[in-house]
């Protein structure tokens, strides 16, 4: 799929409308990721009723408010309008993290011929080899909402490299994955210097204590003793 896009100009649904040129960009945002390709224009009744599911299709599956590791989908639309303006103003109903090509860029048509699109809306899915999952998954997108991203998933057999700590370690705010470890030996550590000092002292208190115990039966020896002599006397 990135090989579709290596020598074109990919431009950012943003506010800026950055453009993605270098062979270095396009991989970064392309590979190894399902692939929309959106056919529409902004004169199509069907296409401005399609928009709003797209868009809440796209960003439960992109946004981190709705998902914490976003899906490996891009979203580019390919503009069927028949000028700029209209172009431009379609794109403004569109996902902000969404792409597409300049108005200017005849790769449009070529994709339209390519993919054999002659309805709109058309929504071709793509796996990451350029293979087609879906010729047109706008009924699916409708009909199934984010669930069928899954679908897409395992016919692609696409892999999410992502890492998740185990649930039991969220709260932990731990620098390694090695710290419950850690936290334990040195838990088990303290408790055995806390024991030690325990017996320590109780040892050294029981000690002092019998050895004052002591010294009043000598003191009360010493004191019989006194008495007696000076009651002999």
């Amino acid at each position: 799929m990135v090989d579709l896009f290596l020598d074109r100009v990919l431009v950012k649904n943003n506010w800026d409308q950055d453009e993605l040129n270098t062979e270095r960009e396009i991989i970064g945002i392309l590979e190894n990721r399902i692939l929309m390709l959106f056919f529409a224009s902004a004169e199509c009744e069907r296409c401005q009723e399609f928009v709003p599911v797209l868009n809440d299709f796209f960003k439960r599956l992109k946004d981190p408010y709705y998902i914490e590791n976003p899906a490996l989908l891009a979203l580019i639309y390919i503009s069927l309008d028949q000028s700029e303006e209209q172009q431009e103003s379609f794109l403004k109903e569109m996902h902000k993290k969404s792409l597409f090509l300049a108005y200017e860029d005849p790769y449009r048509k070529e994709l339209q011929a390519k993919f054999r699109v002659k309805d709109v809306p058309t929504v071709v899915v793509l796996r990451p080899d350029s293979s087609i999952l879906s010729p047109n998954g706008v009924d699916d997108i409708c009909r199934f909402g984010s669930d069928c991203f899954r679908n897409w998933q395992e016919s692609a057999e696409l892999v999410e490299r992502s890492f998740m700590l185990n649930e039991e370690f969220d709260d932990l705010n731990l620098r390694t994955a090695t710290d419950p470890v850690r936290r334990l030996k040195y838990k088990t550590e303290d408790d055995k210097r806390k024991k030690r000092w325990w017996k320590v002292w109780v040892k050294g208190k029981d000690a002092h204590e019998e050895e004052e115990e002591q010294d009043g039966r000598w003191d009360r020896k010493d004191k019989e003793g006194g008495r007696g002599l000076w009651g002999r006397r």
